[in-house]
């Protein structure tokens, strides 16, 4: 079912870009004829390969919010993952770059003590392992706190983006974080401060 989506989508795309004159490449990419971010983030061409179903479709989701509202994105690599502003602008103007890729290098690099621009040249340099490997490398193992931790973080940040997170069906697993209604805000289950009784 999803192939034939895909099929549709394409096909659509193809007669639309038909029926349109032929514009030059910089122009087209301003155009409000261009593809719209989300339907960018879900070409099939990208993959993260983190080794966790979830976690890949929350990062496809976070290449559609990044693209959309890049100073917010790079607000929070900036402010809440210590990545420097220049090292995040530099990663997504590199076409090599997604907004989800930059994203995992960053919580990746503050999971292991390590800086963005570090964990970034070592993505450049085993791209083709995907970034399960490379986090394994550097010490994140599937299941382990630090991954767990890494998990939990994306509800933090969905949380001040005010945007929900994908679903659990778009993979394996979520955080307990996530599953009761914190990555909104909301501190659910918490204890209320002691206060008079009214």
């Amino acid at each position: 079912m999803r192939h034939l989506a895909w099929v549709l989508v394409l096909s659509l795309a193809t007669g639309a870009a038909c029926a349109q004159p032929q514009v030059a490449p910089s122009a087209r990419a301003q155009s409000p004829a261009a593809p719209l971010p989300a339907q960018a983030a879900a070409l099939p061409e990208w993959s993260p390969r983190t080794g966790d179903a979830w976690v890949d479709a929350v990062l496809a989701d976070i290449n559609a919010y990044g693209r959309r509202y890049p100073d917010a994105f790079a607000d929070e690599l900036a402010r809440y993952r210590g990545a420097p502003r220049d090292v995040v602008a530099a990663l997504l103007a590199d076409p090599a770059w997604t907004p989800g890729d930059v994203y995992y290098a960053c919580v990746l690099a503050q999971a292991v003590g390590r800086s963005c621009r570090y964990v970034a040249d070592e993505w450049q340099a085993h791209a083709g392992e995907g970034w399960g490997a490379l986090a394994q490398q550097l010490g994140v193992k599937p299941g382990s706190p630090q991954f767990h931790a890494l998990k939990d973080g994306f509800a933090d940040a969905y949380g001040r983006w005010g945007r929900p997170l994908p679903p659990a069906s778009a993979g394996k697993a979520r955080t307990d974080k996530a599953r009761h209604g914190n990555a909104h805000g909301r501190n659910h289950g918490a204890r209320k401060p002691a206060g008079r009784a009214k």
